[in-house]
């Protein structure tokens, strides 16, 4: 028997270096490598395309809103220094229309001291006139007045009636030169 489980032990000891757990068996790395073969062309044909697909779709589409953006930044600063010069020329605008404003109240103004100042000197003109066209009455009337007393009194003097019209006249305007003259009764 001895003889029987000799050959036994042997190979089992044989079988025992052969199936040592640290060294894979032949088999098992032909099917790793088919299966990882197979996983890989899957892998690259199926996964890898969508992948790259996304990744050129997604970089695409930050690329492009990046340029968006920049382009749009560039609008947004030409429509603001577009603004700003439409805002300085606004400025400017106003303040040449203050100028003009100014310029035009003062030749209003001056016209207006003319138009007062002449109003003024035709009015005083008008009652330099009236005045004058008062005194006129006055003196008239005091001429009247005092001839009529002088004759009268005159006619009392004299004892005579002075009722001609022609002689009360001459009486009275001699009176009255020699009263403007200042050198009464010198006849």
């Amino acid at each position: 028997m001895h003889t029987l489980i000799a050959p036994l032990v042997v190979r089992a000891a044989e079988e025992e270096e052969k199936l040592n757990p640290l060294v894979p068996h032949l088999v098992e790395i032909i099917l790793s490598i088919v299966v990882f073969g197979i996983l890989f062309f899957a892998i690259k044909k199926f996964v890898v395309p969508n992948f790259e697909a996304t990744y050129t779709e997604r970089t695409q589409a930050i690329e492009g809103g990046l340029a968006a953006a920049e382009t749009k930044q560039a609008e947004a600063d030409a429509k603001l220094a577009e603004l700003e010069k439409q805002l300085a020329d606004a400025r400017h605008e106003a303040a040449r229309i203050r100028e003009e404003a100014r310029e035009q109240g003062a030749v209003i103004i001056a016209e207006m001291r003319e138009q007062a100042q002449a109003e003024a000197g035709r009015i005083v003109e008008h009652g330099k006139t009236q005045i004058e066209a008062e005194r006129q009455q006055a003196v008239t009337s005091l001429r009247a007045e005092v001839g009529s007393l002088a004759t009268t009194l005159a006619g009392r003097i004299v004892g005579e009636s002075l009722d001609d019209d022609a002689r009360q006249s001459r009486v009275v305007e001699r009176f009255l030169a020699d009263l403007e003259t200042g050198t009464p009764g010198q006849n």
